[in-house]
């Protein structure tokens, strides 16, 4: 564990070296120096209340950081409000959360810390606090001025094949390990069957459900997502561990009960073949190579930004609205 720790620290200052230098993990060691722990008991008070909290937060920081950087924009209210694109329009959660942690780090240091920031840490600490492992977060993000809800309707889909999906990735610096790593957070969390009842009944437009999708998985998601049913009602992204954050999920693609068609196809396309089924294989060996890098592509999109200290942004009072 220690080797872990020391290795995470040490790809988290190769990062913060670069063109990410502005980011760093003490910079408000003076300002607001008791700011993780303060976000940290907010979470942890979050999660006693609703466990499924956890994979809302992480899910809210991924669709942050791809729409314009890790600026806070998807918390904005308004007409062009990223809440109202189709990947988050009555789908996103954990906006109060992010307000009442907001409304504690202003009591202790007020107008310090951005919303972008405390995004960033309530994502780390509800990986934490499930069983997951531990990082240092960068700090020192500015909150954007604008929403931006046309990108936020490109966000990657689980409709989209893996080379879309890649895609996706590499416009915004990351790749197909990240692909890989990132999609690991589905190890916890629950989906809509509005997302994944697609692949119960016509997947191939001859009748037939997709065929990658494990049978005794299949019959019981055809229960809970019956056909003309509501898609609203939900099912677990990983069956074997719902709350937990560990590498089951990797375990269940092998055996065909990813949830997502955006999950079993890392595992059971044609194009995961020299892509993304030996990552695969190869976490759901090893929930420390998982976590290693988890740890290091969570780093990497966090540092998806332009708003460090002295660009364009600040730190609103209010994460759903600009200062005036």
């Amino acid at each position: 564990m220690r080797g872990h720790v020391l290795l995470t620290v040490f790809t988290l200052c190769m990062l913060c070296s670069g063109a990410k230098a502005q980011l760093n993990p003490n910079i408000y060691a003076k300002s607001c120096p008791y700011l993780v722990p303060i976000v940290r008991r907010q979470v942890m008070n979050a999660l006693k209340a609703d466990t499924r909290m956890a994979a809302s937060l992480i899910r809210l920081h991924f669709h942050d950081c791809f729409v314009n950087g890790c600026d806070a924009s998807v918390l904005l209210d308004g007409d062009d409000s990223e809440k109202l694109a189709i990947p988050n329009l009555n789908s996103a959660r954990g906006f109060d959360v992010i307000d009442t942690i907001k409304a504690a780090v202003e009591y202790a240091c007020p107008g310090v810390v951005s919303c972008a920031d405390i995004l960033t840490l309530a994502a780390r600490d509800s990986v934490v606090l499930s069983g997951g492992p531990q990082w240092r977060v960068a700090l020192g993000r500015k909150d954007g001025l604008l929403a931006n809800q046309s990108s936020a309707n490109n966000l990657p889909s689980p409709f989209e094949p893996l080379d879309a999906i890649t895609a996706k990735f590499v416009a915004v610096g990351l790749n197909a390990a990240d692909v890989v790593a990132l999609s690991g957070a589905h190890t916890f969390g629950q989906a809509k069957c509005d997302v994944f009842s697609n692949r119960l009944f016509n997947f191939d437009g001859a009748g037939s459900p997709d065929a990658t999708l494990e049978t005794t998985l299949l019959s019981d998601l055809r229960t809970v997502c019956p056909a003309g049913g509501s898609g609203n009602q939900t099912a677990p992204l990983d069956r074997n561990s719902t709350y937990a954050f560990d590498n089951n999920y990797f375990k269940n693609l092998l055996e065909g009960k990813g949830l997502l068609s955006s999950d079993q196809i890392l595992f059971s396309s044609d194009l995961a073949v020299n892509t993304t089924k030996r990552l695969v294989e190869a976490y759901s060996r090893s929930q420390y190579l998982f976590f290693r890098d988890f740890t290091r592509s969570m780093i990497k999109m966090g540092g998806i930004t332009n708003l460090v200290n002295g660009s364009s942004g600040e730190v609103r009072k209010n994460c759903r609205v600009i200062n005036n």
